[in-house]
């Protein structure tokens, strides 16, 4: 099953990366704001047109928009979760209202009312919708829904004025009988005006200029265009997880990788503007935004799926892979007998996946696997890096941090030498390693960019 941006229904390309196709892209992603006011409900049109679509729908409810539609409508409609607290640890913990902003595609309000616009225009962030309004650096599209005498008053028509000028896309609202039995302009567009404007507002949005890429990350702000990014053009195919080998339908040989320095470093490596395809074993971790999930269960899944994946620039080894999965698994539980006697258990050696690469035709440019060791952590690594014909080895010591952990200290080994980095956060990790990846493709394999 392929997965797209954190959601296990987002709709995505799911050709595979290879020569000659256009690259793997994501459906589009829409933050939804949804105001308070009787016209709340049309939301739940909205939701399910941008849905049926073909867009990712992520819905974030005011309090008085709560009064109208409840957020479990929303959520099963969108298929996704949704958002009504700004101090909510969880949320925060796990996605971030920055984040949370800045991961869409484009930004809508709707219903927008005149308390809406008013912060908006003013900047104000006193709750979550206006946080992230405030926050996010992409595309806005506001819908306006009020009372006549609300739409017609000054302070309305200053707000529209400002956040029209500020580069939000603001709609007329459509004329008619309010719920409040007054008539004229203030009533919100239908659910379909509204989607239809959506589409315009993709389809228009202006390409990033071209811009030289900056040294390392750390120079590069989270909202820097994708072409300015230094792995942008660059194919990265990442493995990570675990793998299960069933011995009976409920028993498997696994390990205890946690698969969090693997899911980092895809995150890293699409924040640097590579189109990364991730080939996740059994972990319930969630999609990094912007990247391509194929999630599998054993070494002989992944072996395909990397095959299927080629050609790339770089592969990144970081699965720990199970070297054996049974000979013949049962397919029935296997039950004790009494007899005191264990069952045996014959073993068959799983495929080598990073030395099948080496050997490859489609071979990528910059190909690393990773070592994580209990002892002689550098000598066994540089013994890999030989066995496995690779170019480089990022081996961490796990005997004292168990895998699982939330840091790494890693030792990249290469037959330039070793270059060993203090621990660090693993999504230091990454980032570090998206640093030195992108300077190493340059040097072996420069793109030509504008």
């Amino acid at each position: 099953m392929r997965e797209g941006d954190g959601d296990e229904s987002n709709p995505v390309d799911r050709r595979p990366l290879a020569a000659g196709l256009p690259p793997l892209m994501p459906a589009p992603r829409i933050l939804l704001i949804i105001g308070g006011g009787i016209a709340a409900y049309k939301s739940i049109e909205l939701v399910r047109l941008l849905r049926k679509a073909g867009y990712v729908v992520r819905c974030v409810i005011t309090r008085a928009g709560e009064q109208f539609v409840t957020p479990l409508t929303l959520a099963a409609l969108s298929e996704n979760k949704v958002y009504t607290n700004l101090f909510d640890l969880k949320d925060e913990v796990e996605m971030g209202h920055i984040q949370l902003s800045r991961e869409a595609d484009l930004v809508v309000v709707a219903p927008a009312t005149a308390d809406l616009l008013a912060k908006m225009a003013g900047g104000i962030a006193d709750d979550l919708a206006t946080t992230l309004l405030l926050a996010t650096d992409k595309p806005v599209l506001a819908a306006p829904a009020m009372n006549v005498r609300m739409w017609l008053h000054a302070a309305t028509r200053r707000n529209i004025t400002t956040l029209r000028g500020d580069g939000v896309t603001v709609m007329e609202p459509d004329e008619g009988e309010m719920a409040c039995g007054e008539y004229g302009p203030g009533r919100l567009p239908e659910p379909a005006a509204i989607k239809e404007a959506i589409d315009a507002a993709l389809a228009n949005a202006p390409a990033p200029v071209p811009l030289a890429a900056p040294a390392t990350l750390a120079d590069q702000p989270d909202f820097a265009p994708a072409n300015r990014r230094p792995l942008y053009g660059r194919r990265i195919l990442i493995t990570a997880g675990p793998t299960h080998e069933p011995i009976d339908p409920v028993r498997y040989i696994a390990n205890r990788s946690s698969g969090k320095q693997g899911f980092a470093i895809a995150a890293a490596a699409a924040e640097a503007g590579a189109e990364v395809l991730l080939i996740a074993g059994p972990v319930p971790l969630p999609t990094p935004p912007g990247v391509i999930r194929v999630d599998v269960e054993t070494a002989v899944e992944m072996a395909a799926e990397v095959e299927q994946g080629l050609p790339v620039d770089a592969a990144i080894m970081v699965a720990a892979v199970a070297d054996w999965r049974a000979a013949d698994a049962a397919p029935q539980k296997i039950k004790k007998d009494g007899s005191g006697q264990v069952p045996p258990l014959a073993l068959a050696e799983n495929p080598d996946i990073l030395a099948g690469l080496a050997k490859s035709s489609e071979r990528p440019t910059l190909l690393i696997g990773f070592a994580a060791e209990t002892n002689d952590v550098i000598a066994h690594a540089e013994a890999k890096l030989a066995r496995k014909g690779c170019d480089w080895i990022v081996a961490n010591d796990v005997s004292a941090d168990p895998m699982g952990g939330e840091s790494n200290r890693v030792h990249i080994v290469s037959k330039d030498g070793v270059d060993s980095w203090d621990r660090l956060p693993k999504h230091a990790v990454a980032r570090k390693l998206m640093e030195k990846i992108a300077d190493e493709l340059e040097k072996i394999a420069p793109l030509e960019r504008d």
